[in-house]
């Protein structure tokens, strides 16, 4: 018997309903899942000079796959310094977001000449598939991260029917030695295992914070019904050990996690309220509890945000400071995790155009930041002590 469309609306309400309630039981879920040890975290870049004195030396776009009508979401990971590419950008990229053609891309910006690499796709969501034993719809927000052998590993959403709210964060590891970008292959390692619902509604976004024994911290959220955000703590060798709800808050997503000292850190989180601020919450205690803090006085257009502690009382934070729109991309800096001030302005356009999903590192004595424009491209900026570039903005 076919379903009428007003039955097939009523049980999909249904459907929903009984996903969002298991989003309820999920969390009491998480809060009982062993806590991580107390961990201590690694500054950025300890000997940095101050922000204010860094200037933008070059900047430009990432090299596009041929074809490609769409990119977003990008993620920068620094390279060794006896390899010949300062940094590997992976991205999301294809004919348009959520479509069939959706690989994750990648490209590296060589020391030697100064440019990035033409992009090659290294993971492909039906060779995923295959070796998962079940279909990937949709790839998207990888985060890279290097463990304590040298591998890289990549934490990327992945979908099957429900779209991104029914996302689980896919593991995958680096299969062959050397990190060249021709080399690069990635096998899965697994679905992360966050939740009795199939471990969907679980998204990745932001950097990793390194910790001192060659683990890490991985900020991801939940997004069903309700948002939160969460910390998953790595060991050195990738191995998943456990995970801690960062903020009580339901409309909080894609934390970024910013050291404050050692064991103190500080998470900003995205609003998913029409007109909110830029959430806070922090942590004492390397992460094994938070507590919420007073949201910080900048607006936060339903916008993500990306943040890193670089060297002490030199805190930064990029983000999309118009509200409602994200057309403004700023660059500020804190010494105190709550107390915000622009440094710089990164882009700047007409209401319509976006400059959003920023990523920071800091390699080769220079700050680099990423972000996506219009949803078509990847474009990049680097700062340095130095003479500023002639295009350069204040």
């Amino acid at each position: 018997m076919s379903l009428t469309p007003s039955l097939r609306s009523v049980y999909t309400r249904l459907f929903f309903a009984v996903l969002a309630g298991g989003s309820v039981l999920a969390l009491d879920s998480l809060q009982r899942l062993p806590t991580p040890e107390v961990a201590a975290a690694v500054w950025m870049n300890p000997a940095m000079p101050d922000v204010r004195t860094l200037q933008e030396t070059a900047r430009g776009g990432i090299p596009m796959p041929a074809g490609a009508a769409a990119a977003h979401a990008s993620s920068m990971l620094v390279m060794p310094e006896e390899n010949p590419a300062a940094l590997t950008i992976f991205w999301f990229s294809g004919e348009r977001e959520s479509g069939p053609l959706v690989q994750i891309a990648a490209s590296q910006f060589d020391r030697a000449t100064q440019q990035w690499s033409l992009p090659r796709f290294v993971v492909n969501r039906h060779e995923m598939g295959k070796q998962l034993g079940y279909g990937v719809r949709r790839l998207g927000n990888p985060v890279a991260w290097t463990d304590g052998k040298g591998q890289i590993h990549l934490f990327v959403v992945a979908t099957g029917w429900g779209g991104w709210a029914a996302a689980r964060i896919l593991h995958v590891r680096q299969t062959r030695t050397g990190n060249g970008l021709q080399q690069l292959a990635f096998e899965p390692v697994q679905v992360l295992p966050l939740s009795w619902l199939w471990n969907t509604s679980f998204l990745v976004r932001n950097a990793p914070l390194p910790l001192a024994d060659g683990g890490m911290v991985l900020p991801v959220h939940f997004e069903l019904g309700i948002k939160y955000p969460v910390a998953l703590r790595f060991d050195r060798e990738g191995t998943f050990k456990g995970m801690v709800r960062i903020s009580q808050r339901p409309y909080l997503l894609q934390p970024a996690l910013i050291m404050q000292s050692p064991h103190e850190w500080l998470a900003v989180m995205r609003d998913g309220r029409p007109n909110g601020k830029i959430g806070a919450a922090s942590t004492i205690d390397g992460g094994q509890h938070w507590r919420d803090l007073p949201d910080l006085a900048l607006d936060n257009p339903d916008a993500a945000v990306a943040a890193v502690g670089m060297a002490p009382g030199q805190m930064l934070l990029a983000h999309n400071s118009s509200p409602g729109s994200r057309a403004r991309l700023d660059l500020s800096q804190s010494s105190d995790g709550r107390h915000w001030t622009r440094v710089k302005t990164l882009e700047h356009g007409a209401s319509e155009d976006e400059f959003s999903y920023p990523a920071m590192v800091w390699a080769d004595s220079s700050l680099w930041i990423s972000y996506t424009v219009d949803r078509q491209r990847i474009a990049w900026q680097r700062f340095a002590v130095g003479p500023a570039h002639p295009g350069a903005k204040p």
